[in-house]
């Protein structure tokens, strides 16, 4: 793999980093001792390592040949983790991939991860290892956080795996939830929440324990519910009037509606989030030439129109909505505006014919500092500085096809 370089200083951030692990330091000892227990795990792991900066890495997928890679963008060095035969999609819950394929996912340790305090964040570094294979095919849903990784199957039901057993590189054994769910069930604040409907009634929050005890009811109605996502202010539901904010404050759940404010028709609805980690801002194709932009924090959506949307993604707090359109190049737009305020040159020459399923649209994943494009038919990743105009900061070439990424680390 060659690598192309254009890459600014990161001194600032990382004196910034080094002084929040250190002040952490002092609550929980030398930072060379693994954190003593706490009811929030610091994400420690034996084996681990704790770092001064986010270690971001990519997990790469071929559904076409089987071949997986992990692009480490600390070093910029790939990993050949095998060939996963029958995959479909790719997923993530920050740390472990998920590639999921017609009769069962595969789970891949990536080895790196945040564990984020509000006040401070902790960055490990572990060596990337299988972990072994969940059962369930299409359509199956994989939630995790710090304590468990949760299982709905197509049926709606639900397994609850305890993430202990996966960092040391097994699945263990899961806890079967009784009944059955309306979407996936979402670990949020050492709970979960989750949908249930009775017939044809719209669907309806219940907050369950780790256990799967019910313990809250949040007075809520979602009509045909479809996409999720867990942001600082809660947990995002995506319905056909909008979305529903599932939020805990001292133990008590709530759940408010934040509407479109217009009629919208099912093609344009938000039925898909995607996010940067810790933003409150959340994006959603809306339809074939425009982007929802859901700003959590101030419970308002923005219809951004572009062109032609392939994908989309933005770093949220005040960075450009961040669009990949059929024209093969990245446009920039304000999202307060809707104004276009950059755009570069074709990068993707290649792109699959929408809606033929002859191959995974690409993604934009985003973190901190930038974002990532994977060209498919190129052979290569565009790593983007989305303060910068776009600029291309950097172009991983490999070896194999990455139809399909996350990023993880973040």
């Amino acid at each position: 793999m060659f690598v192309r370089r254009n890459v600014t200083s990161l001194l600032p951030a990382l004196l910034s980093v080094v002084l929040l692990t250190a002040g952490c330091a002092g609550q929980d000892g030398a930072r060379s001792r693994p954190p003593s227990s706490s009811a929030t795990p610091h994400g420690y792991v034996a084996g681990a390592s704790e770092a001064a900066e986010q270690q971001s890495r990519l997990l790469l997928g071929d559904p076409a040949t089987g071949d997986t890679r992990v692009l480490d963008l600390i070093t910029g060095k790939t990993h050949d983790t095998g060939r996963k035969a029958g995959v479909t999609a790719l997923t993530t819950d920050g740390r472990f991939g998920y590639f999921h394929g017609a009769d069962g996912t595969h789970v891949l340790d990536s080895g790196a991860w945040t564990v984020d305090h509000g006040d401070h964040v902790h960055y490990y570094r572990a060596k990337i290892r299988e972990a072994g294979e969940l059962p369930g095919g299409t359509g199956t849903n994989i939630r995790g956080d710090a304590g468990v990784t949760v299982v709905t199957a197509v049926d709606g039901k639900a397994d609850v795996y305890p993430r202990a057993d996966l960092e040391k590189g097994a699945l263990g054994t899961p806890d079967q939830f009784p009944g059955t769910y309306a979407g996936p069930v979402v670990p949020y604040a050492e709970h979960l929440v989750a949908l249930t409907r009775d017939g044809d009634a719209p669907a309806r929050v219940v907050v369950l324990d780790r256990s799967g005890k019910r313990v809250a009811t949040p007075e809520s109605a979602c009509e045909d519910p479809k996409g999720d996502a867990v942001t600082r202010r809660g947990v995002v539901l995506g319905c056909a009037d909008g979305a529903l904010l599932v939020h805990e404050d001292e133990g008590t759940f709530t759940a408010e509606r934040i509407p479109y404010g217009e009629d919208v028709p099912q093609a344009e609805r938000a039925t898909e989030f995607r996010h940067r980690p810790g933003s409150t801002t959340l994006t959603a194709p809306a339809g074939k030439d425009a982007v929802w932009a859901l700003d959590v924090t101030e419970r308002a959506w923005k219809r951004v129109k572009t062109g032609p949307v392939v994908a989309a993604n933005t770093a949220g707090e005040g960075s450009p909505l961040v669009v990949l359109e059929t024209d093969g190049a990245l446009h920039g737009y304000d999202i307060s505006t809707g104004e276009e305020t950059t755009v570069t040159e074709p990068l993707l020459t290649d792109l699959p014919k929408a809606g033929t399923g002859e191959a995974a649209a690409p993604v934009i994943e985003v973190d901190r500092s930038r974002a990532y494009l994977n060209d498919p038919a190129g052979k290569r990743v565009y790593e983007i500085d989305y303060n910068d105009d776009l600029r291309v900061a950097r172009t991983f070439d490999l070896d194999m096809r990455p139809s399909l990424m996350a990023e993880t680390g973040r």
